[in-house]
């Protein structure tokens, strides 16, 4: 098995100098070998899994790091979405993937760096053409009140303005959320299998009751996501043997105290009591042995990564990543590339394969007479009348395509 690691300035090679881009030749040529990850523009083959980190950072998220998610993309076409925290969704959409690929969401706990844009999910996708609703896999809790389906139920009470008037002039099929909540206790047990593709979760240690761990296992491959979790027996039982494992490795207590502003003993608990330390990551994975480690959930600037790095390294010697978004690895049974992805700040939605439903002709609107009444048509709908003649011409639309209340 190699790891490759392709940020490599330069090698002397038969006499030749041979940047990371491999040699180029022709002035009008490209650089043969990718060192960077550019979205859409690589086949992904069909034994291998391709993971890019969308959210590595912390609650508050930032501009440099969005909270906690995973892109897990499969060579048989399945997409599976881990975490959805703050911040993550400018990633996921840099990536240009039609969001009718992006449905299935697996959340490890309810922090709101781990879920908190799943509404921005919801609503970007249904505006962006999503033909139909989210699936949403996550534990229950303790209580009702404390589960996954409880959650997502009353996130959507909280924006139910914004679903009605969605499903109204859009379509109420992309509207929905399907939540299939399982027991948070549920040892190694099976949450989805379809397609050839099995997830377990284990239970995980952090703040209290209900939070996961997920083994995603496909084609021989075993892809272990952690979330946040306190070093415990389960994860140390199921995922060995794994692949690529991701894992928290938190920040050192001081760094809290300067960095994060917290309290000294609020500190070291974050650290070390219901996160885990970069010596207990280290621990963790000298005993599991995985292919591949990834270390995320710190500041990924030089000043804190390399005291992560170095505490790590005090327990653990194996192969290693510290986790930054957009970050990219390809895996296969022979080899796990990792890079750096390249994407543009200002994506475009991308059109997928289906049509998204158009809006219910039966579905009341949202308006009252008293609102449309103050509508200016009589100025407004001459001074657009030639642009819009133009656009139903184009398209073939007809009247009845308009809404009735806007037909003045």
């Amino acid at each position: 098995m190699r790891i490759r690691h392709l940020l490599i300035l330069a090698l002397i090679f038969s006499g030749h100098l041979w940047a990371a881009g491999g040699e180029v030749d022709d002035p009008v040529g490209i650089a043969p070998d990718r060192y960077v990850y550019y979205p859409g523009t690589e086949p992904l083959p069909e034994d291998e899994i391709r993971i890019i980190a969308c959210g590595t950072g912390m609650p508050d998220a930032r501009r440099l790091q969005a909270s906690a998610c995973f892109l897990v993309e499969l060579g048989n076409g399945d997409k599976f979405v881990f975490d959805l925290g703050t911040g993550a969704m400018r990633n996921i959409n840099s990536l240009m993937i039609p969001f009718e690929f992006l449905t299935k969401i697996f959340l490890t706990h309810l922090h709101t760096d781990h879920w908190s844009d799943l509404i921005a999910m919801w609503a970007g996708g249904w505006t962006a053409g999503r033909p139909g609703p989210l699936e949403v896999w996550g534990p229950s809790g303790t209580r009702e009140d404390m589960g996954t389906k409880y959650a997502v139920e009353h996130m959507l009470k909280a924006f139910n303005w914004d679903k009605m008037t969605r499903s109204v002039q859009i379509t109420p099929a992309a509207g929905e959320i399907i939540v299939h909540e399982f027991d948070y206790r549920g040892e190694n047990q099976v949450v989805y299998e379809e397609n050839g593709v099995v997830i377990r979760s284990i239970p995980a240690i952090h703040t209290g009751d209900g939070p996961v761990s997920f083994i995603l296992e496909w084609a021989g491959l075993k892809i272990v996501i952690g979330g946040d979790t306190f070093p415990n027996t389960w994860f140390l039982k199921y995922a060995t043997d794994a692949d690529w494992v991701v894992h928290e490795a938190f920040m050192t207590p001081e760094q809290f105290v300067k960095y994060y502003g917290q309290p000294p003993q609020l500190a070291w608990r974050a650290c070390c009591a219901f996160h885990t330390s970069p010596q207990g990551f280290g621990k963790v994975m000298s005993t599991i042995k995985p292919r591949h480690a990834v270390a995320y959930h710190f500041y990924t600037e030089e000043i804190i990564r390399y005291d992560v790095y170095r505490g790590i390294r005090e327990t653990y010697d194996g192969p290693l990543s510290l986790a930054t978004d957009m970050m990219v690895w390809n895996i296969t049974k022979d080899e796990i590339t990792e890079r750096m992805g390249v994407s543009p700040d200002a994506a475009f939605a991308v059109e997928g394969p289906t049509e998204q439903p158009g809006p219910d002709p039966t579905r009341k609107s949202e308006f009252t007479d008293w609102t449309l009444k103050a509508r200016w048509d009589e100025g407004i709908q001459p001074a657009q009348k030639e642009m819009l003649d133009r656009h139903m011409e184009k398209y073939g639309l007809q009247d009845q395509d308009w809404r009735k209340e806007y037909q003045k």
